[in-house]
């Protein structure tokens, strides 16, 4: 029994949920995708086996950093920014948590023939905004356009490049450690659907999509940080469950201190929506050494991009489990996410 008979089923098609972050695009990857490359890994660096948010790969005893994604969104515009500044920042933030500073960025466009010239001109300022404010260059790029009805107005690319003194991965959680979350969860999912009327109603919410190395240099800096993660698609449930069965420990998470806005939770109750899931666009999750751990929370609370985080949770010995400790004092075993519940959300 091949791939698509196991996981794809009987139609022997791609789904909406193979992309969604979840279990399915995991299974996809690690069954068809990764196993095609005789060659996914540059000699002693991280590369596609290891399924991290960028790779590494050694040069002369530098390490350089390199991450790459297509974005695709509804809609491209939306409150706190639109596809231009979602690509900047998404890659951005792979090249941080991974423990590099950015150097530069190249980005490829896909247009529909139609697309309003004034709304490619948006999106490139955007990406333009980005760049400057974190002072990393669009050094290469590419154009393309379809015939209209291929795509659906644009699809971004971007890559970048970054280097990293020590290359953090998202399997260095140890026990002990203490888990911070960077910022609010959940504001870019629920502004989306905000955005798309999917509500029936408006949510005073915007994106959190943001560009976050200074965030987490500043933990970097004190030598705190084990591992991170960005969850972006599959939220905090997908990127907690990944990191916890990579690194073979167990994540206690507490509840009643993860930041979430008001808004975010009352919208995510009412639509029967698991928080932990919601798509962020301006969050990390990092692994910190237990000694350091108030040291970088403050360290992450002084940066733009940082003021409510919060430490919510320690690593304890374990085999890969993520478990909640609810504000009633009950635990729940937080499972790594089938799909998306949103589709062509980041």
């Amino acid at each position: 029994m091949d791939y698509s008979d196991r996981v794809l089923g009987m139609k022997r098609v791609i789904t909406l949920e193979h992309g969604g972050g979840g279990r399915l695009m995991r299974e996809l990857i690690e069954g068809l995708i990764i196993p095609t490359y005789r060659l996914n890994r540059a000699p002693g660096g991280i590369g596609l086996p290891e399924m991290d948010d960028g790779a590494s790969i050694k040069v002369a005893g530098v390490n350089i950093v390199l991450t790459t994604d297509a974005y695709t969104v509804s809609p491209i515009f939306f409150p706190g920014g639109d596809i231009g500044r979602l690509a900047a920042c998404g890659t951005i933030n792979d090249l941080s948590v991974m423990g590099a500073r950015p150097l530069a960025l190249a980005t490829s466009m896909v247009v529909e023939e139609g697309f309003e010239v004034e709304k490619l001109s948006r999106i490139i300022q955007s990406i333009d905004e980005v760049s400057y404010e974190v002072g990393v260059p669009v050094v290469a790029g590419d154009t393309k356009v379809m015939e209209k009805g291929k795509i659906d107005g644009i699809v971004v690319n971007a890559s970048g490049v970054g280097l990293a003194d020590r290359v953090i991965s998202d399997s260095g959680l140890r026990p002990g450690d203490k888990i911070i979350i960077t910022g609010p969860i959940g504001d870019h999912h629920i502004a989306l659907l905000s955005a798309r009327g999917d509500l029936g109603f408006e949510v005073p919410v915007k994106s959190d999509t943001a560009p976050l190395w200074e965030t987490v240099e500043a933990a970097l800096d004190l030598g705190a940080v084990t591992a991170m993660k960005d969850p972006t698609r599959g939220g905090v449930a997908s990127a907690l469950n990944e990191m916890a069965k990579k690194s073979k420990v167990d994540i206690h998470v507490w509840e009643e201190r993860i930041p979430i806005r008001e808004e975010v939770l009352g919208v995510a109750e009412a639509l029967g929506l698991d928080p932990l899931e919601l798509t962020n666009e301006g969050v990390v999750i990092m692994g910190v050494r237990s000694e350091l751990a108030e040291e970088a929370l403050q360290a992450v609370r002084a940066t733009k991009y940082g003021s409510m985080a919060e430490i919510v949770g320690e690593v304890r010995e374990g085999s890969g489990l993520v478990v909640l400790e609810t504000v009633v004092g009950g635990r729940r075993v937080v499972r790594e996410p089938l799909g998306a519940p949103v589709p062509r959300i980041c």
